[in-house]
C-alpha cells in the first residue's frame, strides 16, 4: 500500500463540527458530507465580512521535477506547524482533479503525516464541485447549440464558436472533435472540442467569484462566440447564466476538512496553473482571512506559473496582499535540474546540487521582485545526504543571503516545521512592498513580453499570426486592461520541458489568445501546452483497484 494512503487511514479523525469548532465557525453554519466534510454556509460567510483580514502565506515552489518538491505536504505542515506555535491558522488548498488522479501525478491531499483528511473522498469527488462545474459548462454548450438549432436569432457565426465541452478526465482523443453529425435532426456539424474542467472558464469564474452575485454576473459576461458580422456573443445573451449559477449553487460554498494534525482546512476549486490561474476560491480565501490569523495558501506547480497568477491575477482582482512568500525545494529536485538522472538521485552529489540551484535562485529573485519576504524551505527526504544539506545551506548564505529552512513535515507532521513557522511568522513582520508585475494599462502584448523576459529569463516573445490577430481583436473590444494567464508548460522556464535549470536567452512563442471575459483574464497559449491533457504510457489508474473489502488501493 502507498505510505501515504496508508498513514491516513490509519488515523483517527475528528468529527467535522470539533474542527469547524477549533476554526470559530458555528455547527449552524456547517452542511456536513458525513463525518469529516462540511461545506460552510454562503450566509454565514457574508456575516464575516465586518473582520478584519489574517495574514495571508503564498507556498511556491521551484519548478516541479519527477523528484518531487512537496508543495502541499509543505503548505500543511507550515499550517499545522503554525497553529502548534499559538498562531490561529487556517490552510487552503485546491480541490484535486480526477485527470492526474489516475493519470501521472496521483492525488493532491500532501503526504506522509502532513496530510489532508479523509484522503481518498478528498481526490474522487469529494463534495462534487467539479462535477457541477463540469455540468454548468456543458449546460452553456448545450444551449449555444440549441440557439443555433432553432433558427440562431442572434445570427452565430457557427465558425466562431469559442466555447469548448469539458471534462474533469484526460482525454486527448476529445482535443479537438466534430459534433453534430447525423442529420438535421442532431443540428449543424461544426468543429468542436474538450478542454479538461481544471482549464474551463467556468472554473476560474468559479475561483474568482466573490460570492454567488458576482459569480452570475461574471458568467453572464463569457464571452461564448461571435455573431456573422464579428460581434461578441455572451452566455447573457442566450440566457443561460441563471441556469448555470443554479447548478452552481451550493459547490461555492467552501469544503472544510482537517489534516492529520486537527487543523481546519478549506479545499475548494482547483484550476491547473499551467493552462488555468491555479489557485483555490476567492471565497475559501476570504473566509479563512476573517477566521484567522494566518492563511497558508499554495499556488500550483513552479512559482513562475502558479505563483505569477496567483500575484498578477488572483491578488489583482481580489485586493489581497501576501505577507510572505515560501519557496519550496528538495535536494533531490535541484539535484535533477543540475543533470542527475531520476534513477540515480539516492547518490549524493553535492556538485549536481550546486549546478541545479540556478533554479532556485531564479524563483526566490522573482518573488522577491513582487517586494515580498521570502523563506526557502527544504523538504527533507531520507536519501539527503549532510555533504549536499550542507552546500545547499551555504548556496543559501551566499547566493540568496538566507537561510535554508530543512522541514521534516513528512515524517514528523507540524513537529517538524516549527522552525519553517517561527521564521515565516518573522517574515510576515517584515516590511512589504507588494505590487504586480505590470500595470493594468499595458498592452496585452507587453504583458506577455514583460512575464516572459522578467520571470522566465527569455530574450523576447513570438506572438504568431493568429494570435497576433486575436490579441488586436481583444484590444478592440475593449478588453486591454485585463491580466494575462500564460499557459506554458510547467517544467522549465522556457516552453521546452526538456530546459530544465534556469535558461534564458530564449523566445516564447504565442501560438493562441484566448479571451476569459467572465474570469476576467487573457490566455495565452505557449509552444506545445495542451488544455486537455493525455494519459502517459502507464496510467496510474491501472494500479487502482478494490481489495476484497472494497477499500481502494494504489491511489497516491
Amino acid at each position: 500500500m502507498n505510505p501515504d494512503l496508508a498513514i491516513a487511514r490509519a488515523a483517527t479523525l475528528e468529527p467535522i463540527g470539533e474542527i469547524a469548532e477549533r476554526a470559530g465557525i458555528p455547527q449552524d453554519a456547517l452542511h456536513p458530507y458525513g463525518k469529516h466534510i462540511a461545506k460552510v454556509d454562503d450566509g454565514y460567510l457574508r456575516s464575516l465580512e465586518g473582520r478584519s483580514r489574517g495574514k495571508l502565506i503564498l507556498v511556491t515552489a521551484i519548478s516541479p521535477t519527477p523528484a518531487g518538491e512537496g508543495k502541499t505536504t509543505t503548505t500543511v505542515g507550515l499550517g499545522d506547524a503554525l497553529n502548534r506555535i499559538g498562531r490561529k491558522t487556517m490552510i487552503c488548498l485546491r480541490e484535486p482533479s480526477l485527470g492526474p488522479c489516475f493519470g501521472q501525478k496521483g492525488g493532491a491531499t500532501g503526504g506522509g503525516h502532513a496530510q489532508v483528511v479523509p484522503m481518498e473522498q478528498i481526490n474522487l469527488h469529494f463534495t462534487g464541485d467539479f462535477h457541477a462545474i463540469t455540468a454548468a459548462n456543458n449546460l452553456l454548450a448545450a444551449m449555444l447549440d440549441n440557439h443555433l438549432y432553432w433558427g440562431n436569432r442572434l445570427d452565430i457565426d457557427p465558425r466562431r464558436i469559442t466555447l469548448r465541452r469539458v471534462l474533469d478526465m484526460n482525454d486527448r482523443a476529445l482535443r479537438s472533435t466534430v459534433a453534430g453529425l447525423g442529420g438535421a435532426a442532431n443540428g449543424f456539424p461544426r468543429e468542436d472540442g474538450f478542454d479538461i474542467t481544471v482549464a474551463s472558464e467556468v472554473m476560474a469564474v468559479f475561483c474568482l467569484a466573490r460570492d454567488l452575485t458576482d459569480m452570475e454576473a461574471r458568467l453572464g459576461r463569457m464571452v461564448i462566440a461571435q455573431t456573422r458580422d464579428r460581434r461578441p456573443v455572451t452566455a447573457d445573451d442566450i440566457k443561460a447564466s441563471g441556469a448555470m449559477s443554479a447548478l452552481l449553487r451550493d459547490a461555492i460554498q467552501p469544503n472544510l476538512v482537517q489534516t492529520l494534525d486537527g487543523s481546519p482546512a478549506l479545499i475548494h476549486g482547483g484550476p491547473f496553473a499551467n493552462i488555468a490561474h491555479g489557485c483555490n476560491s476567492v471565497v475559501a480565501t476570504e473566509a479563512g482571512l476573517r477566521l484567522a490569523d494566518y492563511v497558508v495558501t499554495e499556488a500550483g506547480f513552479g512559482a513562475d506559473l502558479g505563483a505569477e497568477k496567483f500575484l498578477d491575477i488572483k491578488c489583482r482582482q481580489a485586493g489581497l496582499a501576501p505577507s510572505a512568500c515560501v519557496v519550496v525545494a528538495t535536494v533531490r529536485a535541484l539535484k535533477m535540474h543540475g543533470g542527475t538522472a531520476k534513477a540515480d538521485l539516492s547518490r549524493g552529489d553535492p556538485d549536481a546540487l550546486e549546478r541545479g540551484f540556478a533554479n532556485l535562485e531564479r524563483h526566490v529573485a522573482n518573488m522577491r521582485g513582487y517586494g515580498l519576504p521570502v523563506v526557502v524551505a527544504i523538504n527533507h527526504f531520507a536519501t539527503d545526504s549532510e555533504a549536499e544539506n550542507a552546500r545547499l545551506a551555504h548556496l543559501c548564505r551566499e547566493r540568496l543571503g538566507t537561510e535554508a529552512v530543512l522541514c521534516r513535515h513528512w515524517a514528523e507532521g507540524g513537529r517538524g516545521a516549527v522552525e519553517l513557522a517561527h521564521r515565516v511568522v518573522a517574515a510576515a513582520e517584515e516590511p512589504s512592498s507588494f505590487a504586480p508585475l505590470y500595470p493594468d494599462a499595458m498592452p496585452l502584448a507587453d504583458k506577455i513580453r514583460t512575464i516572459a523576459t522578467r520571470i522566465y529569463g527569455a530574450a523576447g516573445i513570438v506572438i504568431e499570426g493568429k494570435a497576433a490577430t486575436r490579441l488586436a481583436e481583444i484590444e478592440a473590444g475593449g478588453y486591454g486592461r485585463l491580466p494575462v494567464c500564460m499557459a506554458k508548460t510547467p517544467y522549465s522556464f522556457s516552453t521546452d520541458p526538456a530546459a530544465m535549470g534556469a535558461p534564458s536567452g530564449h523566445e516564447v512563442s504565442v501560438r493562441e489568445a484566448r479571451l476569459a471575459a467572465g474570469a476576467g483574464f487573457v490566455v495565452a497559449i505557449c509552444g506545445q501546452i495542451m488544455t486537455m491533457p493525455g494519459l502517459p504510457r502507464v496510467p496510474a489508474a491501472e494500479g487502482i483497484h478494490l481489495d476484497e473489502d472494497g477499500q481502494i488501493q494504489g491511489l497516491s
